[in-house]
């Protein structure tokens, strides 16, 4: 009850005191834009600016202004990646990683029942590099693991952390350059927990369709949802939740770029309102 009339509460203010802040302060609204509104890590934001990055969110949602929301969340992972990793690092070692172990070996057992050999393997959105670090220690089929992050800054620190692991290459940027400069397929894709949420639709499409024409692709997204996206009455994708993310329907996205599905399932997870779809790709 408590939790239902602060969530009241709080809409009545972003409504009223935020949106006429960002009318009144134009240049804090820049401010806060520059760094990204994605998420509110401890104490970084006053109560004020807290107000205000809502009205900013529920603006963009409210004119479906999809496009300026994806590059407010490239900024924030590209300027603040860094500090949202030393908040939740503890939990990706202790919580998430081990839940989903499991699920990670699937992956593996699809790479090694391949038809044709695949030794490199892509994570996006790499984080703190621990995924891909235990990746490379348990795919014994893949030589050369890449983790790619937008945070140049998270990126110094794990090329520190890692650098006696030769099997691992971070690299800081954004995928849909990197891509840009591959020359053929035999590629394995990964992401983990939240990373294809911050690209729109159409940049999944475009996405999905350059990794099909390099050929022979596996790719395995484990990527939060809204818990009442209906595919079936809203099959696109849409914008929810606090950070103003988007809940796509993969297996779509895939199919409708010419990908097979190998691998389809879901997760719930404790005390997070959103489901975690998994889903596998491949093109061949």
């Amino acid at each position: 009850m408590k939790g239902k009339i602060r969530s009241v509460l709080v809409g009545f203010l972003t409504n009223t005191v935020g949106r006429m802040l960002i009318v009144l302060r134009p240049k804090k609204v820049k401010q806060l834009s520059d760094k990204g509104l994605t998420l509110v890590m401890g104490g970084n934001l006053s109560s004020s600016e807290r107000l205000m990055r809502r009205a900013i969110l529920n603006k963009i949602e409210k004119n479906e202004d999809h496009d300026k929301l994806a590059q407010l969340h490239k900024t924030y992972w590209a300027k603040q990646g860094d500090n949202f990793v030393n908040n939740t690092e503890d939990n990706l070692k202790n919580i998430h990683l081990p839940a989903y172990k499991d699920v990670l070996e699937a992956l593996n057992r699809e790479i090694s029942n391949a038809p044709v050999a695949f030794e490199k393997l892509v994570e996006i959105g790499t984080g703190n590099g621990s995924v891909l670090n235990y990746l490379s220690l348990n795919y014994t089929d893949i030589k050369d693991f890449i983790g790619i992050d937008l945070s140049e800054e998270q990126t110094k620190i794990n090329q520190i952390n890692y650098k006696d692991n030769s099997k691992i290459e971070f690299i800081d940027g954004d995928v849909l350059d990197w891509l840009e400069n591959q020359q053929q397929g035999n590629l394995v894709f990964l992401t983990f927990r939240g990373v294809l949420e911050y690209f729109t639709q159409q940049q999944l499409i475009s996405f999905f369709e350059k990794l099909y024409a390099l050929g022979n692709i596996i790719f395995f997204a484990i990527e939060p949802t809204d818990s009442v996206h209906n595919y079936e009455t809203y099959p696109n994708s849409k914008i929810y939740g606090v950070e103003g993310s988007f809940s796509h329907n993969y297996v779509k996205l895939f199919k409708d770029t010419g990908f097979k599905i190998w691998y389809s399932d879901e997760k719930s997870e404790s005390g997070h309102p959103y489901i975690i779809k998994i889903v596998g790709a491949k093109n061949f």
